[in-house]
């Protein structure tokens, strides 16, 4: 998962990036307005975290004009704690859910967490497949009653593709939002990480649809992708 960290405050900006890429998602920052909207209307991202004290171009400015772009990242904004009227005028801007400064670590990722399943249609913080389990709150997965190991990168993708059951999610979109920005990108990396899931994970259908991409099969393989060993 992918996110846009929009903060100006250089200490903050570093605690909450350190502490989003600790929780397994690759981050993206933004020291000012004008820089934040360039990032969130040319980049995929699955939530953004914004501050509406940004400088350059205000938060609030930057998401009335990524929504009017037609950008639909869940975005969760950063108010001052006695800017009340801050808070009214970014849910109508489009936000989808904020907090107040100062804020504990654990209720933004909280936050976080249920924008992204909120986004996709689900309810728990608890993604399943079959035998196979994802805890987005601790990021533990379980197959078959087992913790399984993965990297980072190998979570990022499991983590994407379960938020997508039976949806086919082509190399480049995974590629998009497992890397940060900045990172050295390979598409073609992403064959490695899947084979690498489907050794971790037997039994637990990674399809390959031929020319489109990969799909994670919920109940049972439709027949219709060829499956790589």
């Amino acid at each position: 998962m992918r996110l846009l960290l929009a903060e100006d405050d250089a200490r903050l900006a570093d605690q909450l990036g350190r502490m989003l890429e600790t929780a397994g998602y690759a981050v993206d920052r933004a020291a000012d307005g004008h820089q934040a909207w360039q990032a969130g209307g040319t980049e995929q991202y699955d939530a953004i975290v914004l501050d509406l004290g940004l400088p350059v171009l205000d938060g609030l400015s930057v998401l009335r004009r990524w929504r009017a772009e037609g950008v639909q990242a869940p975005v969760l904004v950063l108010t001052a704690r006695d800017q009340w009227h801050e808070k009214v005028a970014g849910i109508d801007a489009g936000a989808d859910d904020y907090l107040t400064k100062p804020f504990h670590a654990e209720e933004l990722l909280a936050r976080l967490r249920a924008l992204i399943r909120r986004a996709h249609g689900l309810a728990s913080p608890v993604l399943s497949c079959g035998t196979l389990t994802l805890d987005t709150r601790s990021g533990r997965v379980v197959h078959d009653g087992h913790p399984v190991v993965l990297t980072a990168h190998e979570y990022r993708v499991l983590a994407y593709l379960m938020h997508r059951p039976d949806t086919v999610v082509s190399r480049t979109e995974l590629s998009e939002h497992i890397y940060a920005q900045d990172a050295d990108r390979d598409s073609n990396t992403i064959e490695v990480f899947i084979a690498r899931l489907r050794r971790k994970l037997p039994g637990i259908a990674i399809e390959t649809v031929r020319g489109l991409g990969y799909r994670l099969v919920a109940h049972g393989g439709s027949g219709t992708a060829a499956h790589t060993p």
